[in-house]
Formats: C-alpha cells, sequence, structure tokens
C-alpha cells in the first residue's frame, strides 16, 4: 500500500467509524455531512474527496464490515468455490450453524448500521452483489445438486430473499430474540436441498 492509499484508507476508516458512533445516537435521516466530518476530524472537502453523499459512506461502511467478517473465517471456510469441485456435497450446504452463527453475531454486534441498510435495500443489495452470489455460488452448486436449470433462478431469489427477510425481521426487533434460535428458524425456512447417502 503506498502513501496515497495509506491515507485514502486512514480517512475511509475515520468516516466509517465516524458514521457508525453517530448511527448510535441518531437516526441515519437526521445526519449531516458536517457532524459526520467533525466527528471524524476531517474538513468537508475531503468528504467530497471521498463521497457524493452520506449513502456513499453508508454502502461503503457496509461493504467495510461485510469484509471484516469474511476475513474472520479461515482461508478454507471463505473458497466456497473450491468446495464447489468437490465430490463431497456435504461440503456444499451453507446454512449451518458454522455460517450464520458468526454471521449473526456480526449483524447484531453492527445493528445499527445494518438497520438503515434493511431500510435502503439498494445500498445493501446491489446487482453486482446479487449476480456474483447467484452465478459464482449458488449456481454451480445447485449444478452440483443436478438442480434443474430452469428452476435454478427461482430457487435462488427464494434462497436470498429468504433469508434476507428472516434477518430483516430480526434486526427490526432489535435484534432481541436468541440468536440460535434466529439460525435454527433459518435453518428450518431455508432448508438445504438433502444429499443423498
Amino acid at each position: 500500500m503506498n502513501k496515497s492509499e495509506s491515507k485514502y484508507y486512514n480517512t475511509s476508516h475515520l468516516m466509517n467509524q465516524a458514521l457508525i458512533e453517530l448511527l448510535n445516537k441518531k437516526d441515519y435521516e437526521f445526519l449531516t455531512i458536517k457532524e459526520i466530518c467533525k466527528k471524524a476530524g476531517v474538513n468537508r472537502s475531503t468528504f467530497y474527496l471521498h463521497y457524493d453523499n452520506i449513502d456513499d459512506l453508508l454502502s461503503e461502511t457496509i461493504e467495510n464490515l461485510n469484509k471484516d467478517f469474511v476475513a474472520c473465517f479461515n482461508e478454507n471456510e471463505r473458497d466456497i468455490t473450491k468446495k464447489i469441485n468437490d465430490d463431497d456435497k456435504q461440503k456444499l450446504i451453507l446454512i449451518t450453524p458454522n455460517y450464520l452463527l458468526p454471521y449473526l453475531n456480526h449483524v447484531k454486534e453492527h445493528k445499527v448500521v445494518y438497520q438503515v441498510s434493511f431500510k435502503h435495500p439498494t445500498l445493501m443489495q446491489s446487482i453486482e452483489k446479487y449476480n456474483y452470489l447467484q452465478n459464482k455460488i449458488l449456481f454451480p452448486i445447485f449444478n452440483s445438486f443436478n438442480i434443474n436449470e430452469n428452476e435454478r433462478k427461482y430457487i435462488s431469489a427464494y434462497y436470498i430473499s429468504g433469508v434476507y427477510a428472516i434477518v430483516n425481521e430480526w434486526i427490526k426487533g432489535g435484534c432481541k430474540d436468541d440468536i440460535n434460535s434466529i439460525c435454527d428458524l433459518i435453518i428450518k425456512c431455508v432448508r438445504p436441498f438433502q444429499v443423498e447417502p
């Protein structure tokens, strides 16, 4: 990382942290660029070098939180694409406590940011991210399970929307319900295709 990249990363980190701290005290709709800059210790012109508006900052903050979450897994757990080519179909089942519990804990830890992002779904689920998940992970997994090609886009939409809906309801309730119960509920509602012995 060169000096300018390091400076950009540092400013980005300060802005992300300022946004998170302010969201713990104030509704997103009432935040101003001025108070974000003050909290981050940067001037408005620096803000506008990085972002067009607060939505851009929120989008980046969510992206960085997601990257931090993925980095918590070891390399083998992160590289789903390697598992897709594996003969052991059990490794392709992603709706398990091993993946869900860390995710739900991460969401709960950063619930104020996720509450805002779920109110602004265009920031949370861009078309590019959805297409990547669908084309690079879900469709190859469905192929391994011999799922009819015409049905894949529908099953993919149901799968993603189902998990999204449950997590969204949990967040709306302030993440008060037990994490293990939410994990079990997701597994129960979004049952992965059974692997034949």
